[in-house]
């Protein structure tokens, strides 16, 4: 596994050893060997994603890798670049050819307004990660591995975890919530224990060249997001800010400009072929009754 203690890594290796499946987890640090072995990994591999000449030759002969590791801070098309060119030499050496579930993302399609994408829509990448669109076909076009993609939608988890992290702490911290682009913005969203779900069940299920959606809501207004935090934590002021997609990216990032995406996704395709079945269904519900 890659990035198996992130925000959806940590939940997809608790879900793989709660199913018995031996998990070998890269950790780049101590910190992060230690959080994997919690979480059930069955060993460790020491070693970072961006110098993967250091650790690939110790990989044992794999099943499948599971790929959800990106540094944001980073020159993230270059390290994953790199990553896919010694990794993919390494598994066809192997005498069974092995899965490889590579992570693409919802920023992929693009706004998508009142369209419900599926995985038949063309892609129209945010510019900060358009390089994805050809590293996943590339994974799914090798001859090295059973290559199958998974799409997350935004990811949430615990209430006020993943991508509700900064509602949480502006309904604090902040007279008002702020939102990108307009409370009319829909997210397509899932819970990471939903999106946990989906990725073992591809492991399992999926048939190569197989890419799925992993939307559990179709679409979330961010102003209902907000409002639903701005109630749970009393913010002085109940309507949220709107801020521009460029004052995002200034203090955050290129990659931020996707928080203004307006989007439909489905996931009935994950759920009609792989029996996928989300439980975090409400999420103002959810974020009504946090702690």
């Amino acid at each position: 596994m890659l990035g198996g203690t992130g925000s959806i890594g940590a939940p997809i290796l608790r879900w793989l050893a709660a199913r018995g499946h031996e998990a070998i987890v890269l950790a780049r640090s101590d910190a992060s060997a230690a959080a994997a072995t919690r979480l059930g990994a069955a060993s460790i591999v020491r070693g970072d994603i961006a110098a993967p000449d250091c650790w690939v030759g110790a990989l044992p002969d794999l099943d499948a890798v599971v790929h959800m590791a990106c540094d944001f801070a980073g020159p993230m098309a270059a390290v994953d670049g790199v990553l896919i060119d010694a990794l993919l030499p390494r598994l066809a050496a192997q005498p069974d050819r092995p899965r490889f579930v590579y992570t693409g993302g919802c920023w992929l399609f693009g706004a998508t307004g009142d369209v419900v994408a599926t995985e038949k829509t063309p892609m129209s990448p945010l510019p900060a990660f358009a390089w994805m669109v050809p590293h996943a076909e590339r994974i799914l076009g090798s001859q090295a591995v059973d290559g199958i993609v998974i799409h997350p939608a935004m990811v949430y988890g615990d209430g006020a975890g993943g991508v509700f992290r900064r509602f949480a702490r502006e309904a604090v911290d902040r007279p008002a919530i702020r939102v990108v682009g307009g409370e009319a913005v829909r997210w397509p969203l899932v819970h990471c224990d939903d999106l946990a779900q989906l990725y073992g069940l591809a492991l399992e299920r999926a048939p190569r060249g197989a890419s799925y959606i992993g939307a559990a809501v179709e679409g979330l207004a961010v102003g209902r997001i907000a409002r639903a935090f701005a109630g749970r934590f009393g913010t002085p002021e109940r309507t949220p800010a709107v801020i521009s997609a460029d004052s995002i990216a200034l203090e955050l990032g290129p990659w931020a400009r996707g928080y203004a995406l307006d989007q439909r996704l489905s996931g009935a395709k994950a759920r009609r072929e792989l029996g996928w079945a989300p439980r975090h269904l409400d999420p103002e519900a959810e974020i009504a009754a946090l702690p």
